[in-house]
């Protein structure tokens, strides 16, 4: 919660919950088989921990495994922490629009008969007004990656922040990192990062020991949420305009996108930043990233983008053939780079 309401409009400060990779999953693989992925492990533990400080769980729909995790914590969540699924809608239409801005108007009237809150238009726009001021900072990061003296772990604890950071706070911390860049970063290869979460921290290490640089992020936790949607005059209607705003990201396979689609993004976002190849880094049994990804590392071939794959559990220290994998593969991509 937000002591005092804040400025934000229900009182409660949103935080994203990843897992995560530090949180002792037993509680929730006492309740999971072995083939669900760690975030949803990881997070089924972390949200029946007893000493958790949160007053509302909201859990979307993005794929199976996390509509099972909404569905156990309905029954298993301690009393007095109201928990919420969202179901998020696999299409980006006018009906997914008005699907999602209900979904999101429900969402508000439940949150308010448990804060007591009730925004008007003019707050909730307010918020979201920050809301895309913060998300401009997060783009202007990206942009500037390449100047930013930051190691790789130092660069995603800073653009993840806006994960938990009120987005006021964040775009203060975001403007002070962005008047400290200097010149582009030599003698380090250009890479994409894709997948769903830049996890565990050792997978950071390896890629700046073998020399690598992330310049261009696909990743559903940072990369695919730079969205900045559409202003209050363009749409009057706040729900609308956060529904607008949520589909407006990047293609998704957890939105359900065509391959195309995707394919296509991820060789023109590679191709703008610079990246000489791309990095998927996947979460163990995440089946809707494992069914793309035959496509698009074609896709990426056919447009002289080598990939390499790494299967990772959020919670365990990556292995030894992971550094292995990585340093291969940016050998290689330092090869081709001088030819």
């Amino acid at each position: 919660s937000c002591p005092g309401g804040g400025r934000r409009p229900a009182g409660l400060l949103p935080v994203e919950v990843w897992g995560p990779p530090s949180a002792p999953r037993r509680r929730g693989d006492a309740h999971l088989q072995d083939t669900i992925c760690s975030i949803v492990r990881h997070g089924l533990g972390f949200a029946l921990d007893p000493a958790l400080d949160a007053d509302v769980l909201v859990v979307p729909h993005a794929c199976d495994s996390l509509q099972g995790l909404g569905s156990l914590l309905l029954d298993l969540a301690p009393p007095g922490r109201p928990v919420h699924p969202l179901y998020l809608p696999r299409r980006r239409d006018e009906a997914g629009i008005a699907f999602l801005a209900d979904a999101l108007r429900a969402l508000g009237e439940a949150l308010a008969d448990t804060t007591g809150r009730r925004p008007d238009a003019e707050a909730l726009h307010a918020a979201l007004d920050r809301e895309a001021a913060a998300d401009a900072v997060l783009a202007d990061l990206w942009a500037a990656r390449s100047a930013l003296p930051l190691d790789q772990a130092a660069f995603y604890g800073l653009v993840r922040s806006r994960e938990y950071l009120p987005a006021e706070r964040f775009v203060e911390v975001g403007r002070v990192a962005l008047d400290r860049r200097g010149g582009e970063a030599g003698g380090r290869v250009p890479v994409m990062l894709s997948g769903l979460v830049p996890e565990p921290a050792g997978l950071l290490e390896i890629l700046d020991d073998v020399g690598a640089l992330v310049v261009a992020d696909d990743t559903a936790c940072c990369g695919r949420r730079l969205a900045l949607g559409p202003t209050a005059a363009e749409e009057p209607d706040p729900w609308r305009r956060q529904a607008r705003r949520l589909l407006g990201g990047a293609p998704d396979a957890l939105l359900g996108d065509p391959m195309s689609e995707r394919a296509r993004h991820l060789v023109e976002r590679a191709r703008a930043a610079g990246a000489r190849g791309v990095i998927f880094a996947l979460v163990k049994f995440c089946e809707p990233e494992l069914f793309y990804l035959p496509r698009l590392r074609a896709a990426l071939e056919a447009a002289g983008l080598p990939s390499q794959v790494v299967e990772l559990d959020i919670g365990d220290a990556p292995a030894g053939q992971v550094l292995t994998r990585l340093e291969a593969f940016v050998e290689s991509l330092w090869a081709g780079g001088a030819a």
